[in-house]
C-alpha cells in the first residue's frame, strides 16, 4: 500500500441488478469516494460485434480492456482520474467523476476536515493539484444515465452515513480515522497504527463485466475489493425493460425487442458460468470455493432478489472491514 493512492472496489454483476445504484449512494456514505463506469470504455457502436442481427452491447468484446486498465492502473498510483490521453480518442472522455459535489447550500455528512469546498462547482477529486495541472477530462456518458428511484428511505440512508461517520471518529470503535484522517492528523501515541499521508481516495468501479477472466483478467488484478451482486432473470429483464435507453457516443440506444432474451442474460450466464456451481447462472448458486480462491464477495445464501437495502447495509460493512485488512494490515477473519 505503501505507493497506492486509492483503493478500487469492483462492483459487478448482471444488467440491471443495482451495481451503479449501490455505487452513487455508496459514494454518498464514504468520504474521498469517486466513481469510474465501465460503460464509459465501451468502443465506438461500428466497432461492436453483431450477435442475433442485433448490435451486442454486453460482451468482453464492447469493451476498451486496454483503457479501462490504463484508468485503473493511473488512479491506483495517483489518487486522481487519468488526463484523456487513450488509446481509442472517440472513446467517451469524462467530466464528471462522480465524486462529492461539496456545495456551501447542500449539508454534507462529513467534517470540513475531510472535504475540501472547490467555489468553481466541479467536483473534488483532483482538489490537490495547482490550477496549472491537466485535469481529467474524461465525459461520462453513463453519469448522464437514469437509475430510476432510490429505493431506500432517506432516514436509511443517515443511518448508514452516522454509521460511517462512527468508524472514522479516533474515539469510536473501529480504525476508519486511519485510512480517511485529516490532512493534520498523525498517529496518536496510544495508537502505532501508521496514519496513511495523504489520505486515501476510495474508487467504485461499476461495471456488468468485471470478473471474466482471461479476458479481463488485466481488470481483475488491479481491484483491491471485489463485489458481486445477484439478481434472478425475471427481476433483471423487468428492470431493464423498463429503462429508457442509454447515452452512448453516437446519441442515444433503446434495447430492441427481445434484446434482453436474445443478448442480456445470455453473456451474462455464459461469461459468469465459471463462478456459478454447474456453471447455472439461472439457478444462482454461487461457488463458494470458486469466489474465495479469486477473493469476489457476495452476499451468500440469501437468494438472488435481496431487499436492496439489505444489500447497502452490507456493502457498507463489508467495505469497511476490508479496508482495514488492505490499508492497515488486519487479519480477513
Amino acid at each position: 500500500m505503501e505507493d497506492q493512492k486509492a483503493v478500487i472496489v469492483g462492483i459487478s454483476g448482471c444488467s440491471s441488478s443495482g451495481k451503479t445504484t449501490l455505487a452513487r449512494l455508496l459514494r454518498d456514505i464514504f468520504p474521498n469516494t469517486f466513481i469510474l463506469h465501465e460503460d464509459d470504455f465501451y468502443k465506438p457502436e461500428d466497432q461492436l460485434p453483431i450477435k442475433h442481427g442485433l448490435v451486442d452491447w454486453d460482451c468482453p468484446e464492447a469493451i476498451s480492456v486496454p483503457d479501462m486498465e490504463a484508468a485503473l492502473s493511473h488512479i491506483r498510483s495517483t489518487g486522481t482520474f487519468p488526463v484523456s490521453i487513450l488509446s481509442s480518442p472517440t472513446l467517451s472522455h469524462r467530466r464528471d467523476h462522480g465524486s462529492l459535489l461539496i456545495r456551501d447550500d447542500i449539508p454534507s455528512p462529513y467534517p470540513p476536515s475531510l472535504l475540501k469546498h472547490n467555489h468553481t462547482n466541479t467536483h473534488n477529486c483532483n482538489s490537490d493539484l495547482p490550477p496549472s495541472t491537466p485535469q481529467p477530462t474524461v465525459d461520462s456518458k453513463e453519469d448522464q444515465n437514469s437509475v430510476g428511484a432510490v429505493p431506500i428511505s432517506p432516514s436509511h440512508l443517515t443511518t448508514l452515513q452516522s454509521r460511517v461517520l462512527s468508524w472514522l471518529s479516533p474515539d469510536q470503535p473501529g480504525k476508519g480515522h486511519l485510512i480517511f484522517p485529516p490532512p493534520s492528523s498523525s498517529s496518536s501515541t496510544s495508537d502505532p497504527t501508521p496514519v496513511t499521508s495523504p489520505p486515501l481516495r476510495l474508487c467504485l468501479l461499476d461495471g456488468f463485466l468485471l470478473y471474466h477472466p482471461p479476458h479481463f483478467t488485466p481488470i481483475m488484478s488491479t481491484l483491491d475489493i471485489k463485489l458481486f451482486l445477484l439478481v434472478s432473470r425475471a427481476k433483471a429483464t423487468q428492470r431493464r425493460e423498463n429503462r429508457d435507453g442509454y447515452v452512448t457516443l453516437e446519441g442515444f440506444w433503446t434495447d430492441p425487442p427481445g434484446y434482453v432474451d436474445k443478448i442480456v442474460w445470455p453473456n451474462y450466464a455464459e461469461s459468469h458460468a465459471w463462478m456459478f456451481k454447474d456453471g447455472d447462472a439461472e439457478k444462482g448458486e454461487l461457488d463458494e470455493e470458486v469466489l474465495a480462491r479469486e477473493g469476489i464477495l457476495a452476499q451468500l445464501g440469501k437468494g438472488m432478489d435481496v431487499d436492496f437495502g439489505e444489500t447497502l447495509e452490507w456493502a457498507v460493512e463489508t467495505i469497511m472491514e476490508e479496508l482495514e485488512r488492505i490499508v492497515l494490515g488486519g487479519e480477513k477473519e
